[in-house]
Order: C-alpha cells, then structure tokens, then sequence
C-alpha cells in the first residue's frame, strides 16, 4: 500500500520532535548522575537543562521567521544537523563544560527544528485536516514527555548516562536522513520573496529578551528579588520589550508582525494558549511534589503516573484533531478548558488522607483534557494568520507555550511559599514530610495555589466561548 507524502512528511518531523522531547526528560532523570560524574552540584548541573531550554526560547521566533524567508526545509533539515552532532557530542563529552556547550549546541538544532515543524505539517495536510496534522504532531510530544523518563530510569541502572545522549543521536539521525530524502522544499514553504529580508535587529532584541525575561522568572541564581541587580535587569526587560515593539512596528519586514494581534480570532487564541500552558504545567510541576512529599510515594511510581497522564494527552490529541477537522474546533476546546477546571478544582482539595484512586484518576483526566484544548488552540491559531508568516507563527506558537510553562512554575511555587512563609515555615522541601505543621501549612499553600491556577483556566475557558474559530468561518 502506497504511504501519502503527508504521512511521509509527519513520520520525519515526529521522529525528530520525539527525539528532542525525550531526550530533555531523559536529562531530567540522569541529572543526578551527571552531578556525581562531574563532581558538581545539583544546582551546577541543572544549567546543562536551562542552558539547553533558554537557547531554544532565544532562537524559535528568529529561525521561524528566518525559515519563511530561505524556506523550511533547508532550516528544518540544518537544525537537525546541529541537533544530531550535539547529541553525539553529548555522549561523549569529557567535561562538564564541553557538556554545557554540546548542550546549547544542540538547543540551537531543536530550536530551528521546532520552529518549522508545525508550519511544514500544515502545509502538506489539506486545511480540512489541519487538525489531525496537529493532533498526530502533538501525539508524538506526548509519546516522548511519557516514554523518557521510562526509557532513562531503565537505562539507568545499567549503563551510564552518556548513554542515554547516544540513544536519542540514532532516531535523530533517523529523522535527518528521511528528511533530507523525502521532504520537498516546494511543498512545504511559500514563494520566496528576494524583496523579504531577514530582521536581524528584532531577532537580537527578542532573543535577549526572552532570556533575560526567563531567567529573571526561573532566577537559577537566586538574586535577591529587593535587589539593585534584579530591579535593573527588570527595567532592562520592559525597556527591550518596548523598544522590540517599536521596531517591529517600524521596519516593512518585521521577524514578528505585530499587527497580526488586531485579528480578535489569533489575539484571543494565544492569550487562551498561554494561559492554559500556565495551568496545565502548574499541575504537571506540582503533582510530582505531592505525591512524593504527601504521599511518599517513590520517584519510580511517580514516573508512572506522570507516563500515564502524558498518554492520555496524547490519546486525545490524536481524537480530537480529527474530530474538530470534522465538525469544529470550538467545542472541543471548551471542553478541554471546562475538564481542566474540574481536575484543578479535584486537585485543590488533595490532602493527607485523599484516597491514591482518586489521585490516579484525576491526574490521568487532567492529561486527556491538556489535550483536547491544546489541539483546537493550535490549529485555530495556525488558520487565522495567513500561509506566508506560518514559520514565525509555528514557532511563536510554541515560545508561548514556553511562557506559559515558565509562569505557571513560578506562580505555584511561589504562592506555595508565601502561604508558608506568613505562617512560618521557610524550610526545603525535603524536610515538610518530616514536620507536622508544616506539611499542612504546604497542604493550605497548595490549595491556594490551585485556586488561582484555575482562575487561569477558566480565563481560557471564556476565550474559547467567545471566540469564532477559524474553521467555523467556512461554514
């Protein structure tokens, strides 16, 4: 039976988006054994995972932008040359420091991959099924966020982890040969324009405000936040910003067109996106926390649930993508929004004595519902702005999420610990379980907690209501 190029083209950019996925959650698991490898710390080691996600956040928007413009192939298929050779160079590393640099290295490769990658998809599906291509991409997301931590913990007791780096160089390298051979750079890209010229001043501007924004947020560093360093650099991140938008806005050719967010349809749809990304990774964040500080449940059952709900996620992507191609995007949406209220709100009332089959249940739920809005958010944003800008806007599809992610981190852990510290507990984390009153000072933090995480969600939920969806506009 002959294979559609469409699912040629999907087999290419999912291999390669499984890859990038399960290798960052591999990192996770084995970080651990990297800090005793190299004789650092955890807190030293854990650049080798913020060096490698702040690269990716910095270059997405440029090299999607950058890919419209040369086109996508040759942007897709050079990152995956940069990513494989990182990957390698990973496995291999001799010290730390060549560790970090093999991990910015293949940062710069991910990040010209994921760029493309979504707006390559819906190039070569028809419009009407624009979401069972981002329904199938987001699939294999979740098939890499659930089977990477499996796969390392496996390996793990084995063998060590340059290992691991030597596992995700083969699919990789997989990816790269197919890509090269099948994908057709006409296919998958807009007429060039010899008139469209790069914007490199907005791509700096924008790369070093997204990294200064970031780790201003994450503050690896611990920067006191009453601080002359932090209130600079955070005059320093609103002056970027609006400086960024006074050029964008300025110059003919722009790396983002600003003037887009005048589309209602596109505005509200990544509002609703970020706002989601906040909640839902606010969950996936915290989850982990309970169950092995409440719970004492180990890292190992842990995993399986965190595997479990990634699943479930990308079940319901693969579902709903072609349902909402079918009848609409907008129900499907809600939906997802109104599922993911009712799990926070269940997770809200988590305590000591919560039974582990409601635990389970809830969080396996929560997975289903990320992917039933995620899918029609994605797809509704990719069909409101026109072909030529899909680059840019694939890849500021996913630089939201990464806000999202960022903020919902910061927002649960630090509304967590305001609650304790005003009822005075200012202890680590691993010594809550061993204190009575401050596990349940913890258990009063995490209810609020969850109750502006849902604020968040129902925010999505009103946007998906009073938003016309793009392929409700063709009917």
């Amino acid at each position: 039976m002959k294979i559609a190029y469409k699912w040629k083209v999907f087999f290419a950019i999912g291999v390669s988006l499984f890859t990038s996925v399960a290798s960052v959650s591999m990192v996770f698991v084995a970080l651990s054994d990297i800090a005793y490898s190299f004789d650092k710390s955890l807190k030293d080691v854990s650049l080798v995972v913020i060096i490698h996600g702040l690269t990716i956040c910095a270059l997405i928007l440029p090299m999607g932008r950058l890919a419209d413009i040369v086109g996508r192939k040759k942007i897709f298929i050079f990152g995956l040359v940069i990513s494989t050779l990182g990957l390698l160079f990973s496995a291999y590393s001799p010290s730390f420091s060549f560790l970090v640099f093999s991990r910015i290295l293949t940062g710069v490769g991910n990040a010209m991959a994921q760029s493309v990658g979504t707006a390559m998809l819906v190039s070569v599906f028809p419009n009407n099924e624009r979401g069972k291509a981002i329904g199938s991409q987001t699939t294999a997301v979740s098939i890499g966020a659930a089977t990477g931590p499996v796969i390392s913990g496996l390996v793990l007791q084995f063998y060590s982890w340059q290992f691991l780096f030597f596992l995700t160089f083969i699919p990789s390298l997989i990816s790269l040969i197919f890509s090269y051979m099948i994908i057709d750079e006409s296919a998958v890209s807009e007429k060039i324009s010899s008139k469209n010229n790069f914007d490199w001043i907005g791509s700096l501007l924008s790369g070093i405000f997204v990294i200064l924004f970031i780790g201003l947020i994450i503050n690896p560093y611990e920067i006191p936040t009453n601080s002359f360093l932090f209130y600079s650099l955070s005059l320093l991140v609103i002056f970027l910003l609006l400086f960024f938008i006074f050029w964008e806005l300025r110059i003919d050719n722009p790396m983002l067109q600003l003037r887009l967010f005048k589309n209602y349809v596109f505005t509200s749809a990544v509002v609703a996106r970020f706002l989601g990304f906040s909640a839902t990774t606010a969950v996936r964040i915290s989850i982990p926390i309970y169950l092995i500080t409440v719970k004492t449940i180990s890292e190992a059952s842990t995993g399986i649930f965190l595997f479990f709900s990634s699943l479930f996620m990308g079940i319901a992507a693969q579902s709903v993508g072609r349902l909402a191609d079918k009848f609409s995007e907008r129900p499907f949406s809600i939906l997802g929004f109104f599922i993911l209220i009712l799990t926070i709100i269940s997770f809200s009332t988590f305590n000591l004595s919560t039974n582990m089959i409601v635990i389970s249940f809830t969080i396996i739920i929560n997975g289903f519902a990320q992917g039933l809005w995620n899918v029609p958010n994605s797809s509704t944003i990719m069909g409101s702005v026109p072909s030529s800008y899909r680059g840019v806007i694939g890849a500021f599809t996913n630089l939201t999420r990464n806000f999202g992610n960022v903020f919902g981190q910061a927002v649960i852990a630090s509304v967590i610990a305001a609650v304790m510290i005003s009822e005075g507990f200012d202890v680590p984390l691993d010594e809550i379980k061993n204190n009575p009153d401050a596990l349940l000072s913890f258990l009063n933090g995490w209810r609020y907690a969850f109750y502006l995480i849902a604020l968040f969600a129902f925010g999505g939920l009103s946007l998906s209501i009073f938003t016309k969806f793009t392929n409700e506009e063709s009917k």
